[in-house]
């Protein structure tokens, strides 16, 4: 037996990577620049204004043209800088990086210029690492984002409207406020008779020499606008090491398709009849490489359409609309169960009937195409399934897994037609190459019951009163339903494996993998129960609110997001530790948490009500005090004392 069943679970190491969000930086401690006896309420000046402004109303067509996204803090605020300059330190992952491009490129407007940011100016910030305030490069006062562009030589005459979309969070050394999203527009008119500029002194700043290059014909691509989600920027794959570690991944995923029932019978005859036309080995091997590219061309072109989908909208928000979230969930779990065997692909005779000759270059490359498309019907199911889930990812995320698949199925063409007599060391189709299949469903049928579980909590966290009723445990029943598939495929696999082969190495080390991988998965879902377990947190509702309120009891309400480092800081430092915790959760207090991640959470009402912008803030609410009790950075004795007033 060779190794299939065990490549077989790298799939799912495959499809948790590429479709998670990860997770948000640990907490961290305020800094000396924070008041916690404040209370902060609104103020008539805004932190950070954001404007719009073109260096020149009027243009001839071939001109060059700037526009600048002015923001302007005020005292004390700042924003974080973009991630293409790379300025903040380690730990500061959770930080929503400003962002700023075109919303669409008219065709009028020839190329695009890099974006020039704003020079970063330190400030007191929390560290996330512990201890005191540090400080880290941010916008601060007047920051322009500088947007360079060509006007076409044949540009029309006429009146024209260019929109860009800022995206940026405001923080002080306290409170961060929700990330914001805006549009911004200016007018621009293109005729032959341009006015004087009306660039102002915002533009004194810019780098023109960006324009040399431009005028060379070098084509700079603009940053694009952040993908959001609510309003918030989702985080990177992890960076470089991120897409390197999800592409190889993705390239040991399709190695693994070559092991199913309908590809790997197919693979000693495709090079056998590369062999009979190649003439010399280098022949063999050149045929190989073009059969090869049309293995990954045929991945390439499974990708692009999701591409085009993400092209046409924003993607990254489909997880916020839970019966999107939960249809994704459906059609993975149906193609699991597909897979599985429940159900099959047929493609038309008319398919089996093209057998392109791989005598050329061209032939060898359909000869690849043709082999990818016969091996539909077993992996037809995983490659909906990556259509699905991978929806949401970047376009260049999409197509580096896709083509990575490509690569990793094209690899044993490229080296066995380097090497025919190796084909005689391929295994036959059988029991093994059945587990593979089976094997994949189950994990497939985990993936499901991840976004399926995603998508019925979202519904429910629409409904503060189904929210509210909601057990502890049926927040994570999901998570052990995934936990169950793992665990049914891992002990599927070692039952199997003792089957097919009687080798004690090859049941020892598939026996590990296996119970690496149910063990992994049972211990994750224990862990998220319990911490669901010993979360005492009721979610923010009005309706409950007012009922505590008129039976005498103390609510305190925790104001916080999942994009909120101060919050967690907080949280973590104070309402989590004794004598804080135990005071809430005694008789007569009521803990609840309105959580602002989303845009359409009802606590954001409640915070506009209290008259507050920002999170971290923390309300108590009580019997013994007329107005309840605000704070944004806040001690254990405060907030010991503010319950202790409010129940009198």
């Amino acid at each position: 037996m060779s190794q299939r069943p065990a490549q077989a679970v790298s799939l799912f190491a495959l499809l948790v990577l590429a479709f998670s969000f990860f997770a948000p930086a640990a907490p961290a401690q305020f800094g000396p620049g924070a008041d916690p006896f404040a209370t902060v309420g609104a103020s008539d000046e805004p932190e950070v204004s954001v404007r719009l402004e073109a260096s020149r109303a009027e243009v001839r067509p071939g001109d060059q043209l700037v526009l600048a996204v002015v923001m302007e803090f005020r005292e004390g605020w700042h924003a974080w800088p973009s991630a293409a300059q790379d300025v903040l330190p380690d730990g500061f992952e959770f930080a929503i990086r400003t962002n700023a491009g075109l919303l669409e490129r008219p065709s009028w407007i020839e190329t695009l210029g890099g974006t020039q940011w704003p020079e970063p100016h330190d400030a007191l910030v929390a560290n996330p690492m512990g201890g005191g305030a540090i400080e880290v490069p941010t916008y601060s006062g007047v920051a322009p984002i500088y947007l360079p562009m060509l006007i076409s030589a044949d540009a029309p005459e006429g009146d024209y409207t260019l929109a860009v979309e800022a995206l940026y969070q405001v923080c002080d050394d306290s409170i961060c406020l929700a990330p914001e999203s805006v549009t911004l527009e200016v007018q621009v008119r293109v005729t032959d008779a341009p006015g004087e500029s009306a660039g102002t002194s915002v533009f004194d700043a810019f780098d023109a020499s960006v324009f040399a290059d431009l005028s060379e014909g070098a084509v700079v691509t603009s940053d694009a606008p952040a993908r959001t989600f609510f309003g918030v920027a989702l985080p990177s794959a992890g960076g470089a090491l991120g897409v390197v570690i999800t592409a190889l991944l993705a390239a040991l995923g399709g190695f693994i398709l070559n092991l199913t029932p309908c590809v790997l019978p197919v693979i000693p005859i495709k090079i056998m009849a590369i062999s009979q036309h190649a003439s010399s080995p280098g022949k063999s091997l050149l045929l190989g490489l073009w059969m090869a590219l049309g293995v990954v061309a045929f991945w390439v072109a499974i990708g692009l359409p999701v591409v085009l989908f993400a092209n046409f909208t924003d993607p990254s928000r489909l997880f916020g609309i839970w019966w999107v979230t939960l249809g994704i969930g459906l059609i993975i779990g149906a193609m699991g169960v597909g897979i599985m065997g429940m159900f099959s692909i047929t493609l038309p005779q008319k398919v089996y009937m093209v057998n392109p000759k791989a005598d050329g270059a061209t032939g060898s490359f359909l000869f690849g195409v043709m082999t990818a498309v016969l091996g539909l019907p077993c992996f037809g199911f995983v490659a909906g399934a990556l259509l699905a889930g991978s929806a949401t990812m970047p376009p260049a995320l999409i197509m580096t897994i896709f083509t990575a698949i490509g690569v990793g199925m094209a690899l044993p063409y490229l080296v066995l037609s380097a090497k025919p007599s190796l084909v005689d060391s391929i295994p036959r189709t059988g029991p093994a190459s059945e587990l593979v299949k089976q094997v994949m469903g189950l994990l497939l049928l985990a993936a499901a019951a991840y976004f399926a579980g995603a998508g019925a909590l979202g519904f429910i966290s629409e409904r503060p009163s189904l929210a509210t009723s909601l057990p502890w445990w049926g927040k994570v029943v999901h998570w052990w339903l995934v936990a169950g598939f793992v665990v049914v495929a891992g002990l599927w696999m070692i039952v199997r494996t003792f089957a097919i082969t009687k080798k004690p190495v090859r049941r020892v080390a598939f026996s590990l993998v296996a119970l690496a991988l149910s063990v992994s998965a049972g211990w994750y879902a224990m862990s998220v129960t319990g911490k669901a377990q010993k979360n005492f947190w009721v979610p923010f509702d009005e309706d409950a609110l007012v009922a505590a309120l008129e039976s005498d009891q103390v609510v305190v309400v925790d104001f916080t997001a999942e994009w909120c480092l101060n919050c967690k800081a907080l949280k973590s430092a104070v309402l989590l530790r004794e004598p804080v915790v135990g005071e809430l959760l005694s008789a007569g207090v009521i803990p609840m948490v309105a959580d602002l991640t989303s845009g359409k959470a009802p606590g954001w009402e409640k915070l506009r009500d209290l008259g507050q912008t920002g999170i971290p803030t923390l309300a108590v609410y009580g019997p013994g005090l007329s107005e309840p009790w605000i704070s944004n950075a806040y001690t254990s004795d405060q907030v010991m004392s503010a319950i202790a007033r409010a129940r009198r």
